[in-house]
């Protein structure tokens, strides 16, 4: 094959690959990125036939982490971190101090070194945001009260992985690794100074420069009416920047592209960004999954299957409880402790970054990058079983009164209506469960047009910033019975369930008819075919978005037109 010729196949065998087996993944209800690595795997070196150009891969993979650093930085929201903040934040901190110890403990029994096992621990410690936000998606949960606490939980891990990475080279001489050559004459503290120095001036810069000049920039271009120049603009911005970044402050691409992401997401257009974006973003990701896989070495599943366990034990059973444990001591409901702690019972694409990170700088041996890209294919694998275990876990927990009584917050101040509320307020009333984007909203109109109602919501947060303007509030879901007693439905004139959950919606209307055979439901869904399903399961009024933006929207053109009025509002 001409020389010439390499990168072509390289890229040619590792798409097609990945396809075909991302294919047979879903079609085993698998998720694709099980395929993608499998794919890698069949193309490395571990395996007979062809064997692709590793350091090109290498290199197509550094392009898959940019963008897929940088599409975490587009998403990234402040705001949505900021609503699950007193969990997400002690919470994700506490799960990785905890596994890190755990994994050093273990290594430590294996001969390892506490550098090695420290960067293990910490490449086991943090979930695949990739994973889960497509096990939420399909689902129906990523909107739900439960998806956001996973996702702000992932949030803060992958803000704390990033610092890790800024941390790790200087520090990599100190934990037993590679010195840098250009600070090894100086001192642990001052390399770190050095190096934080320069990441707080990128920073600096990227906050007050960046956020406004490339916005601007995107505005600019957007004006031009070309859909080719402005997916140009927006990857040129992540890769130069990321690139850029790497040349002047010797901060990591990794962090360099995040923070592209992060200022973008500052302009207007970033929606259409991260849209335009995708297809590049999507297919240099596979292509980063696939190089991962050629670096798994397939024999470690039967040269070490105790240490493999261990590894899958400590991903899936380990952090789960943590996790558990801690929502639930956040006082927060069984149903969300088992789903969140499921969501996170994987490892993913910053594992593989930091076991990249650790080879490289002499602090992880083959041996752990090998253990770390085994646990993340097993767990993977395993989390939609995982995720289909809730239900039963719960049935479980809640047949048994002595576990139950422990794990359902009976003595939980937010989970009861103070009796301080006028009983004239909860009688007649409506009960509104879930007060995100449109509970809020409805909230609102029902304040205003003097409605009584009382809210439903499982971010105890917001229970109790509603609280404390005199709004009456019970923390918990709806879909247990003792929510909406709470809520007193049995006096209630109407239910409003205003969480896209739909598939908790029958069970809430049925415990409310039950309470309440005279009540009347109003719920919200996002398709045509929850839309049916819930109609077939008369559950009551519904309404559909997209129905209800377009019936709006007709109304009023109809009424402008019919008025004779040609003006528009300025």
């Amino acid at each position: 094959m001409p020389h010439n010729l390499t990168l072509i196949t390289t890229i040619a065998v590792s798409l097609v690959f990945a396809l075909i087996l991302g294919f047979i993944a879903a079609k085993l209800k698998l998720p694709a990125l099980v395929g993608y690595l499998v794919a890698g795997i069949i193309a490395g070196p571990a395996t007979p036939g062809f064997v692709a150009d590793l350091e090109l891969s290498s290199q197509l993979a550094e392009i898959g982490v940019m963008l897929l650093m940088f599409g975490v930085g587009l998403h990234f929201s402040i705001e949505d971190l900021l609503a699950v903040r007193k969990i997400a934040l002690p919470g994700a901190i506490l799960r990785i101090v905890v596994a890190t110890i755990l994994s050093i403990f273990v290594t430590k029994l294996w001969g390892w070194s506490v550098g090695e096992g420290l960067v293990f621990g910490i490449s086991l410690s943090v979930a695949s945001t990739v994973v889960l936000l497509k096990a939420l998606e399909s689902r129906g949960l990523l909107e739900s009260v439960n998806g956001r606490i996973a996702v702000g939980w992932v949030v803060v891990e992958d803000l704390a992985t990033v610092l890790v990475l800024v941390l790790l080279p200087p520090l990599s001489g100190w934990l037993g690794g590679k010195v840098s050559t250009d600070n090894q004459d100086l001192s642990i503290l001052a390399t770190l100074g050095i190096t934080l120095g320069k990441v707080s001036i990128f920073i600096l810069l990227m906050m007050l420069v960046g956020k406004r000049v490339f916005p601007w920039l995107l505005w600019q271009v957007a004006r031009t009416g070309s859909r080719e120049l402005f997916t140009l603009c927006v990857i040129a911005a992540a890769v130069g920047i990321a690139y850029g970044s790497a040349a002047l402050f010797g901060v990591s691409f990794a962090l360099g592209a995040f923070f592209a992401g992060v200022v973008l997401q500052e302009s207007d257009l970033s929606y259409r960004a991260a849209e335009e974006s995708l297809p590049l973003r999507d297919a240099f990701s596979v292509l980063f999954f696939v190089s991962v896989g050629m670096l798994f070495e397939p024999a470690i599943l039967i040269q070490e299957p105790v240490k493999v366990l261990i590894v899958v034990a400590i991903i899936v059973l380990g952090k789960s409880l943590v996790v558990f444990f801690l929502v639930l001591l956040f006082r927060y409901p069984l149903n969300t402790a088992l789903t969140v702690s499921a969501g996170l019972a994987q490892i993913g694409e910053f594992s593989f970054i930091l076991a990249g990170i650790g080879v490289s700088l002499k602090l992880l041996s083959t041996e752990g990058q090998n253990l770390i890209l085994a646990g993340s294919l097993i767990s993977i694998t395993l989390n939609s079983l995982v995720f289909k275990a809730i239900e039963p876990i719960q049935i479980w927990i809640r047949s048994r009164s002595n576990l139950a009584n422990l794990f359902e917050r009976s003595d939980d101040p937010l989970a009861e209506l103070p009796m301080t509320f006028d009983s004239e307020h909860l009688t007649g009333h409506v009960v509104l469960v879930g007060y995100g984007r449109v509970g809020k909203r409805i909230g609102q109109a029902l304040i205003q047009a003097g409605v009584k109602y009382v809210i439903a919501e499982q971010n105890r947060e917001i229970v109790e910033s509603l609280r404390e303007r005199g709004i009456p509030a019970v923390s918990g879901d709806a879909a247990e019975p003792a929510v909406l007693i709470q809520a007193h439905i049995a006096r209630a004139h109407t239910l409003v369930i205003a969480t896209p959950d739909t598939f908790q919606v029958r069970q809430m209307v049925e415990i409310a008819r039950t309470l309440n055979p005279n009540i009347e439901t109003i719920v919200r869904t996002h398709s045509d075919e929850e839309t049916e399903l819930l109609r077939k399961e008369r559950v009551g009024k519904i309404f559909m978005g997209e129905h209800e933006l377009a019936a709006s929207m007709s109304h009023y053109i109809i009424a402008r037109i019919s008025g004779g009025t040609r003006k528009v509002d300025k």
